[in-house]
């Protein structure tokens, strides 16, 4: 429908208006060498004015002609990283920056060490079917992690490039331009996750087993942890000046609600460890099929029915109880699928082993 409209427009013989304009997919600005709307419609003012325009079959007809080969051609730059998008160049300064920066963390060979792998089937089933615009975006604004926002985006692109060497995608005569990264995609994969039943909700894994431990697990379980040091009874919390956010949502739902909801957290997210298609952070797929694994996490929900069960006691006692048994439950897991080390260290390679 876009290039019907955006031909119909031409052929009106009316000038180009912003809102088609506005409305191009990005790749006009690679085709016809421009970076901004406005040359974009110099561009295409002076292309329909030019005389021999006019001498072949008049304005409004060969503007149809102009429309619809100047979309085709759009359409014609959506690529894969297989295209050749990317220099021999590129790749060799992308090759320096990852020794300096990336090795600790991703490996020697991309294999994933603390971080996950950037190269191989694993690597390209995280990115499926995605951008280079969106792997881009992440390096630039996130990496490294103690030093996110270092990284600038022509580096970011030079690391790609070095990914899709490593990778096996070839090499082509020009360099990946920015202004080309929404319009290549790696190519699609076959989800590893499990099809839904007919009828049913699917639910598609978009977290690792850290980020799902770190956002859900650890803070509620710190919450059955504090009554060990602080009765949940006494002294609501008090409203933070100046406002904050986080701080305010411990003045609205505090105290042995608070208790309540983080054991009732544990005992309906711990099923979440056990999805297919889960990654720990190192890249490595969370062992689901494993009966110590199954164990561990029937373990943990366990402990949440017992801490909510201890808590609607309001006995502080009864939930400090559960809170060893909490304890013990983790570490159970910890000493098996987790080495115990500081975060960040590369001795996180062997997480989930």
């Amino acid at each position: 429908m876009r290039k019907l409209y955006f031909t119909a427009r031409l052929c009106s013989g009316a000038s180009i208006l912003s809102e088609v304009i506005d409305d191009a997919v990005p790749q006009a600005f690679v085709l016809l060498n421009v970076t901004n709307t406005s040359d974009l419609r110099g561009k295409i003012r002076d292309l329909m004015n030019m005389q021999s325009f006019r001498r072949t079959a008049g304005v409004a007809c060969f503007s149809a002609f102009v429309g619809v080969i100047f979309l085709n051609g759009l359409a014609g730059q959506s690529r894969t990283v297989a295209d050749r998008v990317y220099s021999d160049a590129q790749a060799a300064r992308g090759q320096q920056l990852y020794k300096a920066q990336c090795v600790t963390c991703h490996g020697e060979a991309l294999e994933g060490v603390v971080g996950p792998p950037l190269a191989g089937s694993g690597f390209l089933s995280t990115w499926s079917a995605r951008s280079l615009a969106d792997i881009v975006d992440k390096i630039e604004k996130t990496m490294p992690p103690q030093a996110a926002g270092s990284v600038t985006r022509p580096q970011a692109i030079d690391l790609v490039s070095y990914f899709l060497s490593v990778g096996k995608f070839p090499a082509g005569t020009t360099e990946l331009a920015a202004a080309a990264l929404g319009q290549i995609t790696f190519p699609a994969t076959q989800s590893s996750s499990a099809p839904a039943p007919a009828g049913s909700s699917s639910f598609a894994v978009a977290a690792n087993l850290a980020q799902v431990m770190r956002g859900v697990t650890f803070p509620n379980a710190n919450i059955l942890f504090n009554v060990q040091v602080k009765d949940p009874a006494k002294d609501k919390p008090a409203m933070p000046i100046p406002f904050d956010y986080v701080q305010w949502g411990t003045t609205v739902y505090y105290g042995w609600q608070s208790v309540d909801q983080a054991a009732l957290a544990l005992v309906e997210t711990a099923p979440l460890f056990l999805l297919p298609g889960r990654r720990c952070e190192n890249g490595r797929p969370v062992p689901v099929d494993r009966a110590d694994w199954k164990q561990y996490t029937a373990a943990l929900m366990d402990v949440g029915r017992a801490a909510y069960k201890a808590a609607q006691t309001r006995n502080v006692d009864a939930v400090v109880k559960v809170a060893d048994q909490l304890n013990e439950s983790c570490a159970n897991c910890h000493k098996v699928y987790r080495d115990g080390t500081r975060e960040g260290s590369t001795a996180g390679a062997s997480r989930c082993q």
